[in-house]
C-alpha cells in the first residue's frame, strides 16, 4: 500500500512527487510512453537555464532527481484506476498497485485519427470512454479505432454490452487477439447521416457500424477522469484551489487540468497536489 501514486513523471508529476516524499510519504510514479515536453527542442523561458535546455534533458533529469530522493518509479502503461472502500488500485500491463490517494499527472494524450467524418460524428456516435457510453449500444455493433494495450481494454469494456467487436488498427501493427477480430487495413471515411453508419476502409471493406470507440495511444488524465465520474470541462480535468477533483483523495495537475501549458505551471501545481495529498494522508 503506497501512501500516493503519481501517475506521469514530466514536471507536474515529478514535482508532486517530490514535495509527498519530503512528507514523509511513500509514493509511487508511474509512466510510458513519450511526453510532450520531450518533443521541445529548446526551453528559454524557464527558471534558472541561462542558456535553455532541451526538453527531453529536463525530462530526463527530472525522472532521476526522484530516484535520486528514493521515490519509486517504474516505466509502466497504466489501463485502469478505480476507488473502493476509501482506497484506490491503478491496474498497469503488469501489476496492480494499492494507494491511499493519486495524482493524474499524465497531460491530456486525448488523440484522433486523422480520417474524414471523425469530428462530423463526434458525439453523434464516436465516443472516446467505453465505460461511459458503452451502454448505449448494447447488442449493437462497434468499433475500436486503436492498435494498442489502450484500445485492447476499451474493447473488453465494451465486450460486456456490444454484441459485436471490432478493432481497427488504421493501419497500425498490432498483436492478434483471441478474443477480438482485428482489422488492420488503414481506415479511409466514416459515413452517416445524423449519425454513424458505415466505416469505409481503404482494401474496399466497408462496416456497417452503430458506433466508433477511439482509444490512439495511450490512457490520458481525461480518460481515467471519465472512466472514474469525475467532472470535467470540455477535456480538462475540473480541481480547486488544492488541486483535488470532486473525488476525494484524488488529484490532478499540469497539462490534465488545462490552461497554461508551461513547464512552470506544471512544476506549481505538481508542488500544490504533493502538498494537498500529504494534508489529506495526515488528515
Amino acid at each position: 500500500m503506497y501512501d500516493v501514486i503519481v501517475i506521469g513523471a514530466g514536471p507536474a508529476g515529478v514535482s508532486a512527487a517530490l514535495y509527498a516524499k519530503r512528507a514523509g510519504l511513500n509514493i509511487l510514479v508511474l509512466y510510458h510512453g513519450e511526453s510532450n515536453l520531450e518533443k521541445a527542442t529548446q526551453i528559454d523561458n524557464y527558471y534558472g537555464f541561462v542558456d535553455g535546455i532541451d526538453g527531453k534533458t529536463l525530462y530526463e533529469n527530472g525522472i532521476e532527481q526522484a530516484k535520486h530522493f528514493e521515490i519509486e518509479v517504474k516505466n509502466e502503461e497504466v489501463l485502469h484506476i478505480e476507488k473502493e472502500n476509501g482506497k484506490f488500485t491503478v491496474c498497469t500491463v503488469l501489476e496492480q498497485y494499492e494507494g491511499k490517494a493519486v495524482i493524474l499527472a499524465t497531460g491530456n494524450k486525448k488523440l484522433r485519427p486523422n480520417v474524414k467524418g471523425v469530428l462530423e460524428f463526434e458525439g453523434k456516435g464516436i465516443s472516446y470512454c467505453a465505460i461511459c457510453d458503452g451502454f448505449f449500444y448494447r447488442n449493437k455493433n462497434v468499433v475500436v479505432i486503436g492498435n494498442g494495450k489502450f484500445a485492447l481494454n476499451e474493447a473488453k469494456e465494451l465486450k460486456n454490452v456490444a454484441k459485436q467487436v471490432t478493432i481497427l488498427s488504421n493501419g497500425l501493427a498490432m498483436e492478434d487477439s483471441e478474443d477480438f477480430e482485428i482489422k488492420r487495413a488503414k481506415i479511409k471515411e466514416i459515413h452517416g447521416d445524423s449519425k454513424v453508419k458505415t466505416i469505409e476502409l481503404e482494401d474496399g471493406t466497408e462496416l456497417n457500424i452503430d458506433g466508433v470507440f477511439i482509444a490512439l495511444g495511450e490512457a490520458g488524465g481525461s480518460d481515467f477522469a471519465k472512466k472514474m465520474g469525475v467532472m470535467l470541462d470540455h477535456d480538462n480535468i475540473i480541481v480547486d484551489e488544492n488541486m483535488q477533483t470532486n473525488m476525494e483523495g484524488l488529484y490532478s495537475c499540469g497539462n490534465s487540468t488545462g490552461g497554461l501549458l508551461q513547464v512552470c505551471k506544471a512544476a506549481y501545481e505538481g508542488a500544490k497536489a504533493g502538498l494537498a495529498a500529504a494534508n489529506y494522508i495526515r488528515s
